[in-house]
C-alpha cells in the first residue's frame, strides 16, 4: 500500500502518540522497527501518519514500548481501527485544512467545552449569521466559497443531532449576544436560535455577563474536544492565520484551567437563557 500524501489530523495523532510512547521508552526509530522487523523509514512513516495500522501491530508496538495504560492503547486501537471516510473529506482542497481537521475532532469528540468573547460558536450559528460573518473574511471569499463554508459548518452541527449526540458546552461573552451581525432580524433569529438549542439536554450555555468579572481570556476562540482518554485530549485555537490544534500534556492541562477559570464567571445555564431572551426582545 503506497504512503498516504495527506493523512488526516487523527491519522497523526495516532502517529504521533505511538511516537512519543517510543520515545518514553528511550527507544530510536531504528530500535523500534528491529522489534518489528522494520526499518528506520517504516516507523518514521507510521509516526507520521503515511502509513496506516493494524488493530494488532498497534498492540504489538505498545507492547515494545512498555506501555500499561490499557485505556490509552485500547484508544488507539480504535483510532486505528476507524477507516471510514469521514463527510468533510469531500472538502478537501476545496476548504483549508485546518476546517477539516475541526470538523474531524468534532466528530470523534467524547465531549466539547468551547469559550468565545465576540462569536458565536460555529455549531450553534443559523446559515445567515455564518453567512454574515464570511462575508467579512480577508481577504475577501467568491459567492461559491462563502456557500462552500457555510454548507461544511451545518453538516458540523449534526454532531449536536445524531442518535447519540455529543455532550456540548459553549461560553459564550455577553458581548457576543449584542453583536448585531446582519442587521437586527438576522442577529434576532440567531439570539432566538441560540436559546432554543441551550434547552437540548445535552447543550449547555453559559453566558459571561458584563459586570466587571475578571477571567482569564487566551484572546481568541477556544474549543477543547475532550477524548476516550485525557492523553488524547485535543485543544483547538482560532487565529487570523486560521486555527491550530494542541495536544501536548502541558498546554492541554493548561487550557483546561483557563476554561474551568472562564466558566467561574458565567452565570448558571436558566440565567443564561434569560439573558439571552432579554436581549433578544431588545435586538
Amino acid at each position: 500500500m503506497p504512503p498516504r500524501q495527506t493523512p488526516t489530523a487523527r491519522q497523526l495523532r495516532l502517529g504521533a502518540e505511538l511516537r512519543k510512547l517510543r520515545e518514553n521508552m528511550g527507544l530510536t526509530a531504528r530500535e523500534a522497527g528491529e522489534m518489528i522487523g522494520a526499518n528506520q523509514a517504516r516507523i518514521s512513516n507510521i509516526e507520521t501518519g503515511r502509513f496506516g495500522l493494524s488493530e494488532q501491530r498497534v498492540r504489538t508496538l505498545a507492547h515494545n514500548y512498555e506501555c500499561t495504560d490499557s485505556a490509552l492503547i485500547d484508544a488507539l486501537v480504535a483510532m486505528a481501527a476507524y477507516r471510514n471516510r469521514g463527510w468533510w473529506e469531500e472538502y478537501r482542497g476545496t476548504l483549508p485544512s485546518h476546517s477539516l481537521d475541526l470538523a474531524e475532532m468534532e466528530y470523534h469528540a467524547v465531549t466539547l467545552r468551547v469559550a468565545q468573547v465576540i462569536n458565536i460558536p460555529g455549531l450553534l450559528q443559523t446559515p445567515e449569521h455564518a453567512r454574515t460573518l464570511f462575508r467579512q473574511v480577508v481577504p475577501e471569499l467568491r459567492p461559491h466559497e462563502i456557500e462552500y463554508r457555510i454548507s461544511h459548518r451545518i453538516k458540523r452541527q449534526a454532531i449536536l443531532h445524531r442518535e447519540n449526540p455529543t455532550p456540548y458546552t459553549a461560553i459564550i461573552h455577553e458581548a457576543a449576544l449584542r453583536m448585531r451581525f446582519g442587521g437586527r432580524e438576522v442577529a434576532r433569529a440567531q439570539l432566538d436560535h441560540l436559546a432554543k438549542m441551550s434547552e437540548l439536554p445535552h447543550v449547555t450555555v453559559r453566558v459571561i455577563p458584563f459586570d466587571g468579572t475578571v477571567f482569564p481570556t487566551v484572546g481568541h476562540g477556544l474549543d477543547y474536544a475532550y477524548g476516550p482518554v485525557p492523553a488524547l485530549d485535543t485543544a483547538q485555537l482560532d487565529a487570523a492565520h486560521g486555527s491550530e490544534l494542541v495536544d501536548s500534556a502541558a498546554q492541554l492541562a493548561k487550557y483546561r484551567l483557563i476554561l474551568d477559570r472562564i466558566q467561574e464567571a458565567t452565570l448558571e445555564p436558566e440565567d443564561s437563557r434569560d439573558l439571552i431572551h432579554r436581549i433578544a426582545q431588545d435586538t
